[in-house]
């Protein structure tokens, strides 16, 4: 199969049955071995043996965002076509090792090898397209994804790096985070919306529970919220106290901190605009920031610190844990007790004047 081009191997193989597609590698894999012993040179005398230091000028490697999603979409691509990384790897006549660092984001092939494996794994056109547009940035840090008139449904980009993460800080100067939206509360906002079509709602709302049930992992939450954010009436009343009661559950759990950032505390660092701090266990951290037509993925070092500071200098005017929710506590008292004033009000006036 080396002769062949990059489509015809990807014909010959989804052609094959499974016996003749593991008789087929086996026979790869004996032929490899073969010309590895062939090629393989005698060993050299101790004495001249010696450790080769690692150059510490050397950058280590790792997978940006733009990486990540590169690895994530060649790894969809292989299992489509029906192989593992090793069967392609045998296919292709390359290391494992090789496929395993294309999948995870981390580079370590060329252009020419993209296409062989897009052939190999015969990638529809507009995904082989994307794959093809993506792959010469996989290396730059930050990443700017403009979405045209409004955000997408779903944001895959979004979703697999919020997945990923070990942690997460949120800061919203005037809307509830969307990972803590009840669907009322997060319909009204929709429907308030002048960009996104009414005929998306239902399904927006699908992809944004989708996006609160990676709560549910080992993501360890804190959200800044401001006072204000929870003043604005957002949909009814009932629905307003239901947002406040669903936040106060929210703050129950281990994993999440909601800390009210009081309107007392005036002019604070935060005033710039929303934004999410994601750090992971295996890559860079990286900031998620949302506009009403593009995403910013931000992982420039100089960046992440900026926001770091941002998150110290609002973590020392917020109110704590017990302070928050006992705020959240009295502002639902008082929206419930408007509520039954205002229904007597409106008993009282149904009686005629005296």
């Amino acid at each position: 199969m080396n002769d062949l081009t990059a489509e015809a191997i990807g014909e010959k193989w989804l052609s094959l049955t499974n016996e003749e597609r593991s008789e087929l590698l086996s026979l790869r894999r004996e032929n490899q071995r073969n010309k590895t012993r062939s090629t393989m040179r005698p060993p050299a005398p101790a004495t001249a043996t010696r450790t080769r230091p690692r150059n510490p000028d050397m950058p280590k490697r790792y997978a940006t965002a733009r990486g990540r999603e590169f690895g994530e979409r060649m790894r969809a691509a292989i299992a489509q076509a029906g192989m593992t990384s090793r069967q392609l790897a045998d296919v292709l006549g390359w290391q494992e090792a090789k496929v395993s660092d294309m999948v995870n984001g981390k580079g370590g092939i060329t252009l020419l090898d993209l296409v062989l494996v897009l052939g190999a794994c015969r990638v529809p056109e507009p995904e082989r397209k994307y794959l093809l547009d993506l792959f010469p940035d996989t290396e730059m840090d930050g990443w700017w994804q403009p979405h045209g008139k409004c955000a997408p449904v779903r944001s895959g980009t979004a979703r697999s790096n919020l997945a990923a993460a070990r942690t997460l800080v949120s800061w919203h100067p005037h809307a509830v985070p969307d990972l803590l939206r009840t669907p009322d509360h997060a319909r009204s906002l929709l429907a308030a919306s002048a960009t996104v079509p009414a005929a998306e709602l239902d399904e927006r709302l699908r992809a944004l529970r989708e996006m609160q049930e990676l709560l549910r992992n080992d993501l360890h939450c804190t959200f800044y919220i401001h006072e204000f954010t929870l003043e604005l009436q957002v949909g009814n009343r009932e629905e307003q106290v239901a947002q406040l009661q669903h936040l106060m559950r929210m703050a129950s759990w281990k994993r999440i901190r909601i800390l009210i950032l009081p309107a007392a505390a005036g002019a604070h660092a935060g005033m710039a605009g929303p934004f999410t701090l994601l750090t992971f266990a295996k890559y860079q951290p990286l900031v998620w920031i949302t506009t009403e037509n593009s995403s910013l993925f931000a992982e420039e070092e100089h960046a992440i610190q900026g926001y770091e500071a941002v998150v110290q200098a609002l973590n020392e005017i917020s109110l704590d844990e017990d302070l928050s929710i006992k705020w959240m506590a009295r502002r639902c008292v008082r929206l419930q007790e408007a509520a039954e004033s205002q229904a007597v009000s409106s008993e009282d006036e149904t009686f005629p004047p005296l």
